[in-house]
């Protein structure tokens, strides 16, 4: 008995030896800024003078913000925008490049890349794209008989297309990666079977690519939710949320109230909300998910 309680003692201790350096840092650099981010938001905090208890009127002010409002429609506009539009094209282009085709590698490269380039580089590069009078997007509208073309980032209506549009083009190459790998999963015998009984190339990818990539699926839309309502960097660096507030997102209004504004507990208070946002819509999807699994 004794030997097999140190036994026991001892794989608990080499477990929590693989454990512990990791959760110290998740608890160093997540756990403990949330905890703080939840109590500031209850309070008045400029972080020159001692934090005062406010209790709800963060969240008041936040309610009769007309600017949260405008924050959180273009944060909901640019996540119904940037998910349904990067899961078609990834899972297309995973499904193309999942072929035995010439020089297959080198494109699935080419499609990859945009996702490690420096973000700053696709921002500059697309803005110059999407210029309104000198841009290649507007000669090429011009060319096909367009006339008047989007003014893109410097119009309110087509700032935020232009945002997503540039956003499914460098995330794309990511979630293709993902996607390729489940498929290359699927086993080829279901394809042949599905052949020989006749069924056609759309009628393989109804009835056996798509149910066979449910989970891939699943986990492509829960990552992409989450990096979808949290979208910061993209958007400060092509419109800085404008022109005007029109691709305003949560993630900034959090950054102008609390770094450049110095009112810390209204910036923890939007970002409270926008955690219980992320996490309600991901515990929707799980459950949607789970009732289609019975």
């Amino acid at each position: 008995m004794t030997t097999h309680a140190a036994r026991r003692r001892s794989r608990t201790l080499v477990g929590w030896a693989f454990i512990l350096p990791n959760f110290l840092g998740f608890a160093a650099l997540t756990l403990v800024p949330v905890v703080i981010a939840l109590a500031l938001s209850f309070m008045r905090w400029d972080s020159y003078s001692d934090p005062e208890w406010a209790g709800l009127d963060n969240f008041r002010r936040m309610a009769g913000s007309d600017t949260f409002w405008t924050a959180l429609t273009n944060t909901t506009y640019y996540a119904a925008g940037h998910i349904p539009l990067t899961l078609a094209a990834s899972l297309g282009f995973a499904v193309l490049l999942n072929r035995k085709l010439r020089g297959v590698r080198f494109f699935r490269t080419v499609l990859f890349f945009p996702y490690i380039t420096s973000l700053v580089a696709v921002a500059v590069v697309w803005n110059m794209l999407f210029s309104p009078e000198f841009g290649p997007v507007n000669q090429l509208l011009r060319a096909v008989g367009v006339d008047g073309p989007p003014g893109w980032t410097t119009s309110t209506t087509w700032a935020m297309p232009a945002v997503i549009l540039t956003s499914v083009w460098r995330d794309m190459g990511y979630y293709m990666i993902i996607y390729l790998a489940g498929l290359q999963g699927i086993p080829a015998y279901l394809y042949e079977a599905a052949e020989m009984d006749g069924a056609g190339p759309w009628q393989r990818f109804r009835h056996i690519t798509v149910p066979a990539l449910r989970p891939t699926t699943f986990f492509v839309v829960i990552m992409l939710t989450i990096a979808s309502f949290k979208v910061f960097d993209l958007v400060q660096v092509m419109t800085e949320g404008g022109p005007g507030r029109s691709t305003l997102v949560l993630s900034q209004l959090i950054f102008r109230e609390g770094i450049t504004e110095g009112r810390f507990g209204y910036s923890s208070a939007i970002a409270m909300v926008l955690f219980v946002v992320v996490l309600t819509v991901t515990v929707v999807q799980f459950r949607l998910q789970r009732r289609s699994e019975r």
